[in-house]
């Protein structure tokens, strides 16, 4: 399995289709095929090896697309930057990578001099924008011109070809190092269970940075199908997307999906092209989801679960299941296991527990990461006994349907019982007047460790003094045990903090709770 391969047979198969449209920019797939070659070329030009690293710092566009391929064709490592990265972080990344090339758009130019002198391994700049190139970098275009296309690298499918990192807002960040076995695997795995066809119209509108695009990426260009790339999320723009260029497909996190559903007028765009809508990365309130079947009631949804280790997917619950309220419906569950993924739930000593026992999940499967970059024991650690080990904390039912219930990290222990924030946030969210919501474990003399809900309002109900602590509470009280409800509540009226991949930042709330605590948790 190699990347080249893939683009190849696009070539040959399907060479006048049209592979990429970023605004009024597009590229057949022989044009495709033709621009990664050269920049391949124009890469080696500049001095690299074998195996060097290749740094993205850059919003969506087609050149990050053309990277993708590009780079793994001349036989180097792609590494995408988190773009909501503050300057130190990057710094770490490129450095712990080694990256030898950096790669970045309009956004990120001014960036480049405030770390440049703390790079120790890039040695060139590339340009990713259109119009004048900056001073010291090399233009991307430049890259291309003048270089006749070169052959594919002579690699192997178990060649390290991405290099994602996980984490960056605490602690230290762990590169993961996949395959291009790993990303091929998983994605021809999953395109044709979701759809993805030679016809199908793909939305890139989550960050290209993060795994969960990435893996679509891979998905889309297995199936020779179009990529229709915007800079990056804002509902009006995606909305727009899907109506001007009748996108079929597309992978959108939970809270891209509560933004769209809820944004004024989306009735009155033309959804109807929609056929397969993918979600996954985080948990997916009950509520949004149905929210978002009502206003695309033609559309199938499909839960994927995974993580970056295992590029990434490992489970799909697909349409059929998405069944509020039957015996047939599996609404709450991220679904079963992927073809070619086996998982098992185990406990802290790695035994296997019964069905409906909340353990680690555990996985193993052709897609399951290298290991974590010059972190040995760590990849010990989280492939041990041949297993990759998730951190979530998950049940399984005597189906084979996986109910993540939180990561194993993130439980609440007040009084001694076990609180999953996910199952809180669920029932929180099917309150009307609620538009997001995150609850995190804050401290408690007597509990250890209380449950608090944070609470953003719809703008209609922002002031209604009928909706407030009590009525959230009362309202968790209803639909679920009482030791799981909140214990205070506080609302915000601006919106939650967010990752660059679309993930509420628990950290950055909890910070405020814990500043003064001897340890992050009682």
């Amino acid at each position: 399995m190699k990347i080249s391969s893939t683009v190849r047979r696009n070539m040959q198969v399907n060479g006048q289709g049209t592979a990429t449209i970023f605004g009024e920019r597009q590229h057949t797939w022989a044009q495709f095929g033709d621009r990664i070659a050269r920049l391949a070329a124009g890469l080696s030009g500049l001095g690299l090896d074998s195996g060097d690293r290749v740094a993205v710092l850059s919003l969506n566009n087609d050149r990050y697309m053309e990277s993708y391929f590009g780079v793994p064709w001349g036989g180097y490592v792609l590494v995408p930057i988190n773009t909501r990265l503050a300057p130190p972080e990057i710094e770490f990344w490129l450095n712990d990578s080694g990256s030898t090339v950096l790669m970045v758009d309009e956004a990120f130019v001014e960036m480049v001099p405030k770390i440049q002198a703390h790079l120790e391994t890039v040695k060139h700049v590339v340009f990713l924008g259109d119009g004048p190139v900056p001073k010291g970098m090399i233009s991307f275009e430049g890259l291309l011109e003048g270089v006749s296309p070169s052959e594919a690298a002579d690699t192997a499918s178990d060649d390290l070809a991405m290099l994602y990192y996980t984490g960056g807002t605490t602690g230290r960040s762990k590169g993961v190092m996949l395959s291009q076995h790993n990303v091929l695997y998983d994605a021809l795995l999953f395109a044709p269970t979701v759809g993805y066809r030679d016809h199908s119209v793909y939305l890139h509108a989550a960050p290209m940075f993060h795994i969960a695009d990435g893996t679509c990426t891979f998905a889309i260009a297995t199936a020779a199908g179009t990529s229709v790339i915007i800079p990056g999320f804002e509902p009006k723009a995606a909305l727009t997307a899907i109506q001007d260029h009748k996108v079929s497909v597309t992978l959108w996190v939970p809270t891209m999906i509560n933004m769209a559903m809820h944004y004024p007028g989306v009735e009155d765009f033309d959804l109807s092209s929609m056929v397969d809508m993918m979600y996954g990365a985080s948990p997916m309130p009950e509520a949004v989801v149905r929210r978002a079947m009502e206003v695309m009631p033609h559309t199938r949804f499909h839960h994927a679960y995974g993580q970056t280790e295992s590029a990434p997917i490992l489970t799909m619950l697909a349409p059929d299941r998405h069944i509020p309220d039957t015996d047939t419906g599996k609404f709450g569950s991220c679904g079963q296991a992927l073809l070619g993924v086996e998982l098992k739930i185990v406990d802290e000593d790695d035994n296997e527990v019964p069905a409906g026992t909340v353990g680690e999940l555990c996985a193993r499967a052709d897609n399951v990461m290298l290991g974590y970059w010059r972190q040995p024991e760590m990849t010990a650690f989280a492939l041990r006994n041949g297993w990759l080990h998730t951190g979530d904390g998950a049940r399984m039912d005597d189906e084979g349907f996986v109910y993540i219930v939180d990561r194993v990290k993130d439980m609440i222990i007040s009084g001694g019982e076990n609180v999953y924030s996910a199952e809180v946030e669920d029932a929180i969210y099917q309150h009307a007047a609620v538009a997001e919501c995150a609850v995190i474990g804050i401290p408690h003399d007597k509990w250890g460790e209380q449950v608090h809900a944070i609470v953003r309002l719809h703008d209609a109900q922002q002031g209604d003094k009928s909706v407030g602590e009590q009525a959230i509470v009362d309202h968790c009280h209803s639909l679920i045990a009482a030791f799981k409800c909140p214990r205070s509540v506080e609302f915000s009226t601006a919106p939650l903090p967010l990752s660059g991949a679309g993930k509420i930042l628990k950290t950055e709330l909890r910070k405020p709770f814990w500043a003064d605590q001897e340890k992050a948790v009682h």
